[in-house]
């Protein structure tokens, strides 16, 4: 097996070789960004929150009006088939719809085009302890992407720049500041803590919703964590006494040092070391009863 993508993957109806996947150059993915996608977490070969995942793909694919061309049953087929197929017990599924190819480039929808749909299945690698214990740093920027950042789009060139600054200067992450208030990280929200109280960014058009988001407030609701959902300030997340990233891949990762700076006292704080344990506990449930 591949290391970094399963040999086998699923494109418009056939399980078959990456290497045989074949698209047309004049897939409007390919010349337009014009498409979707999602990423499913799987731990034990059990996918976790796929009809929220499921959910959202609709919803990005409403969103570019594009119909989805596949039930809830359809893609779970998809899904379950791909890890069955891969090494790995914890896995990323993801998936893809662009609007398809037609004979022509232009920009208008074309009238007769099928959508492309393509999934494969990926090893799911979560921060090891040595990674947790530490924290990792990050560093802010402008936000420069579009205003429907709540779509999942594969539109991610403005992505793709801003983490390249963070690997140019040796960081995890790029923390998004738009109009001087926090939105997210590039391939993450953040959460900030303040004097015991968990802070959370609202969703709106300019943040993706993000399924881990959705269950750090469930997680700090059913415990008594005290929680605010706001717009953060800069000044507030550069005065957090705790700054979290949180995605599928990183779950709850403390990010400790921001701008060359230290947050809070440098370490990870333990409402972090908390909320990952309730997640990592919770996650364990999933897997036992799904």
């Amino acid at each position: 097996m591949g290391t970094y993508v399963a040999d086998t993957v699923y494109l418009n109806g056939s399980y078959l070789p990456l290497a045989e996947a074949k698209i047309s150059p004049l897939d409007r993915g390919f010349l337009f960004g014009d498409g979707v996608y999602e990423v499913i977490p799987v731990y034990s070969r059990r996918p976790f929150r796929q009809a929220e995942h499921l959910q959202r793909l609709d919803n990005s694919l409403t969103a570019i009006r594009l119909a989805n061309p596949h039930a809830s049953a359809g893609w779970g087929a998809i899904v379950e088939r791909l890890i069955a197929g891969a090494p790995w017990p914890d896995q990323a599924i993801y998936l893809q719809v662009t609007r398809g190819a037609e004979e022509k480039r232009d920009h208008p929808f074309p009238t007769d085009a099928s959508p492309t749909v393509f999934a494969m299945a990926m090893p799911l690698v979560t921060p090891s302890a040595a990674v947790r214990e530490q924290g990792v740093a990050a560093l802010t920027a402008t936000d420069i992407r579009w205003l429907r950042c709540d779509i999942k789009s594969i539109n991610l060139l403005p992505n793709v720049l801003l983490r390249q600054q963070a690997v140019d200067a040796g960081v995890a992450e790029t923390i998004l500041i738009r109009d001087g208030y926090l939105k997210e990280g590039t391939a993450a929200n953040i959460f900030i803590v303040k004097d015991g109280v968990l802070l959370a960014p609202p969703k709106g058009n300019l943040m993706l919703p993000g399924i881990t988001y959705d269950v750090v407030l469930e997680l700090a609701a059913a415990h008594g964590l005290p929680v605010r959902i706001r717009e953060i300030s800069e000044a507030k997340l550069r005065g957090a006494d705790e700054v979290w990233m949180t995605s599928s891949p990183k779950e709850v990762l403390a990010i400790t040092r921001l701008d060359g700076q230290p947050v809070g006292n440098g370490q990870p704080g333990p409402v972090g070391r908390q909320m990952w344990q309730w997640y990592q506990d919770f996650k364990n449930t999933v897997m036992r009863n799904d």
